[in-house]
């Protein structure tokens, strides 16, 4: 690849750098590295939701053929610290308990680590494993949110007062009002089946402790590695400087594979304990019973009789689980504070409670909890149309933010950016030729047939930064030229498989003004690396591209420096991989003779010039404010991403099955800096969030046990059950980012599934059906046409 490629540069599409290798084989994930002596772990589970540990006896375990080492939870806890917690809930003033990689004395979910085997095959270990015998005193468990609210529910945590990690209130103006005075109210109760990101490769670390040198080196799949590397500094004892993440290539990771697991210090004790590499591959099942999204939504919302809605009141429930050290728990909260999305409405409630239940941990999920916000306030906007007798476009259309009112503060105190949602409406009902599409609905219904047309507005925040967690919204880049001219880029950011190192290499191909093909990337590796936060909330084009741009920059201008002086002229460029006059481009020098030049003749030529072809630099974008306003709110998030979605769906009323027909998506992150990439990410987005909307659940039976713990029985969408997806972009640039770009990789999920919920109570509105929540199986719309006709 080179710069005479079309598209190389910002803007363009060139190919991921890593295609010829993914599609090859070639490509090194964590379980492709098997160093010498390698050994496996198994962990045991517990069989149980809810339970007081007796007794742990690992003698068979430990005589069983390969086995290396039986650990209870007692020695676990005695030989680490307790995992710090990616944001803790005491900062928000949430009620918190410390969390160890094997539980010791008591379990709180069915699949809880209890102990682990090591031995020398993975069949060995799992074998052993079964030979560990653990007897339970079995408590009783909750597996409902609500239920584990009441007084009399089981004690998740001893300690705690109740089961509720935390109860928070948002927004501002006078709702209760606005609610009282409205000639129209709309509400309802929405519930968000608990769904997960089921990546292609789950989760996976090898551990190698090095006793000689006292070094652990471990490779993972994982988001953020420095901050894994200093959450293993904590929990083990081991010095930071001792400890080397590698993050090896990684097939997905959609915040699952964000730090705070327990198998990460576990895999890491293991391999101290045995003085050999150890490795653990979370298997199929485990990585299932990783969840997120499961809440319940009580609202309502007043109107007035032109579809402008005043007033907006809502309490959220979600069920998080048993508390993680991880973020997931923290996701609803941005549930709460993105409500009213994209929407002019200045009053606004939203009374959150975060709830454990005896069910494993939500885990971080692409969309943070706003996909649920979306789906709320598409709901009531819908619900709003429907009362009025008014088309859904119209409604949105009236309530949208103005294009000429950006920044715009909203109630829970985000200050959006900038956007056109009017111009999305508008090239999406263009795309769909609205008025025949609703022509052409009226047609079939006339024959009993129904389809069913469903909008959807998403607003995304993007890049967030957390004051006081790992949570942040800048990151660090190196930039480097060897004497060849060859660059190094070395970036605090990490690639889930999305393809930022493309990206990320185009912005300082261009900035530097040389062929792409002359730049490496380095990511995801501590001993090289500058200290970053890796990826998460769309943040990698945003601050991993912004602080590779300073650092390029600083690069180019030192080059452009010495080059004006071995050119004998001031006004040059650098263009092309050479250094040329502006006035005279014939006259120029090839940018690896200036840089051989300058590290060789410092002295002869370079008087005052630093010979350091290299700048490490960090990018902070503009608009977050942690400074709390009169009403207390900061503003956390740089940039919004906007889309509007349109789903066109047949619903067979005789079986209940949604079928999807159609898909438009007008998409917005600003300035793109890889059409491709974003169009790849936007695609993901919607496919999760259509699987959320129709098919997939995680279901637990009555004893917390999983029972959708496989792809037979938690349904992905299949290739044939997406339509082909339309995509239009439009680009609203961003004020406060490097090249006006937005994040890109979390849009989606929530407009797909509001999208398709609204196309299908659309498809049955003839029957009067009202859709409560998702996933909208076909026994589920069944359910909701029998409800329909009482």
């Amino acid at each position: 690849m080179s710069a005479t490629v079309p598209g190389a540069g910002i803007g363009g599409s060139p190919r991921k750098r890593d295609g010829g290798a993914l599609l090859t084989g070639r490509a090194r994930f964590v379980d492709d590295y098997r160093p010498p002596g390698m050994l496996y772990l198994h962990v045991v589970r517990s069989p149980i939701a809810h339970g007081r540990i007796l007794s742990v006896d690992t003698t068979k375990a430990e005589a069983a053929p390969g086995v290396h080492l039986a650990l209870s939870g007692k020695r676990a806890v005695a030989l680490t610290g307790p995992i710090p917690y990616f944001i803790d809930p005491a900062a928000r003033k949430g009620n918190r308990t410390d969390i160890y990689c094997l539980q010791a004395d008591k379990v709180l979910f069915a699949g809880q680590p209890v102990a682990a085997v090591v031995a020398e095959t993975r069949e060995q270990a799992e074998d052993a494993a079964a030979l560990v015998e653990v007897e339970y005193e079995r408590l009783p468990h909750v597996l409902d949110a609500e239920a584990s609210m009441r007084p009399d529910a089981p004690r998740i945590y001893d300690d705690w007062p109740g089961n509720v990690v935390i109860h928070n209130r948002y927004g501002t103006g006078d709702p209760d009002a606005r609610l009282a005075e409205s000639p129209v109210v709309v509400s309802g109760e929405l519930r968000i089946g608990r769904s997960t990101t089921a990546p292609m490769e789950p989760r996976g670390y090898l551990a190698s402790w090095d006793s000689d040198a006292e070094k652990m080196t471990i490779h993972g799949s994982c988001q953020n590695p420095h901050q894994l590397r200093w959450m293993l500094s904590q929990t083990l004892g081991i010095d930071e400087g001792r400890i080397q993440i590698v993050t090896a290539k990684v097939g997905g990771s959609f915040g699952l594979k964000m730090q705070g697991h327990p198998e990460e210090t576990l895999v890491a004790l293991t391999s101290v304990l045995v003085g050999r590499p150890v490795k653990w591959i979370e298997d199929r099942r485990q990585a299932l019973a990783n969840g997120a999204r499961e809440q319940v939504h009580r609202f309502r919302a007043g109107a007035t009789r032109d579809g402008r809605i005043t007033g907006l009141v809502n309490h959220i429930i979600a069920d998080i689980g048993v508390l993680t050290a991880q973020a997931g728990w923290a996701m609803p909260n941005m549930s709460a504070t993105t409500l009213p999305s994209g929407y002019a409405v200045p009053d606004v409630r939203v009374d959150l409670d975060i709830v454990c239940t005896n069910k494993p941990p939500i885990n971080a999920a692409r969309g943070f909890g706003k996909d649920a916000a979306h789906f709320v306030m598409e709901r009531v906007v819908d619900l709003v149309a429907r009362e009025l007798g008014m088309d859904p476009a119209e409604v949105r259309r009236r309530n949208f933010i103005p294009a000429d009112e950006f920044p715009y503060r909203t109630s829970t105190g985000l200050n959006i950016d900038s956007g056109d949602f009017h111009g999305l409406l508008d090239k999406v009902l263009d795309a769909l030729d609205y008025p025949a599409l609703r022509a052409r609905q009226a047609e079939l219904r006339a024959q009993d047939s129904y389809l069913g047309i469903g909008l959807a507005f998403e607003l995304t925040p993007e890049s967030s930064d957390s004051p006081g967690t790992f949570v942040s919204g800048f990151d660090t880049t190196t930039v480097r030229m060897s004497v060849t001219g060859k660059v190094t880029v070395l970036t605090g950011v990490t690639n889930p498989g999305g393809g930022n190192d493309t990206g990320i290499a185009q912005i300082v191909a261009a900035e530097l003004g040389v062929p792409i093909d002359w730049v490496e990337l380095v990511q995801g590796d501590t001993d090289r690396c500058p200290t970053g936060f890796g990826n998460f909330s769309g943040r990698s084009m945003v601050v991993g591209g912004g602080s590779a741009t300073l650092a390029a920059r600083d690069v180019r201008a030192k080059l452009a420096a010495f080059g004006s002086r071995l050119l004998g002229a001031e006004d040059v460029e650098v263009v092309d991989g050479v250094v040329r006059v502006v006035a005279e481009p014939g006259r120029c020098l090839p940018v690896p003779d200036v840089a051989r030049a300058l590290l060789t003749r410092a002295f002869a030529e370079g008087t005052g010039i630093e010979p350091v072809l290299e700048s490490t630099r960090a990018y902070k974008p503009g608009n977050i404010d942690h400074t709390p306003d009169e009403h207390g709110r900061i503003q956390p998030y740089p940039t919004y991403s906007s889309c509007l979605h349109a789903a066109v769906v047949d619903v067979d009323a005789e079986t209940g099955k949604v079928t999807l027909r159609d898909y438009v998506m007008a998409h917005d992150c600003g300035t793109m800096i890889n059409p491709a990439l974003v169009e790849g990410q936007a695609r993901g987005a919607v496919a999760m969030g259509l699987g959320a909307a129709l098919s997939e659940v995680l279901v637990f039976a009555e004893d917390g046990t999983l029972a959708s713990d496989r792809f037979k029985s938690y349904l992905l969408p299949r290739a044939g059950d997406i339509p082909h997806m339309r995509m239009i972009h439009q680009v609203t640039p961003s004020p406060f980012t490097m090249h006006g770009n937005k994040g890109a990789g979390e849009a989606g999920v929530g407009g797909a599934q509001a999208a398709v919920a609204n196309a299908v109570e659309d498809a049955l509105a003839p029957f009067g059906v009202t859709v409560t929540g998702v996933p909208l199986t076909p026994p589920a719309v069944l359910a909701l046409l029998d409800e329909a006709a009482r």
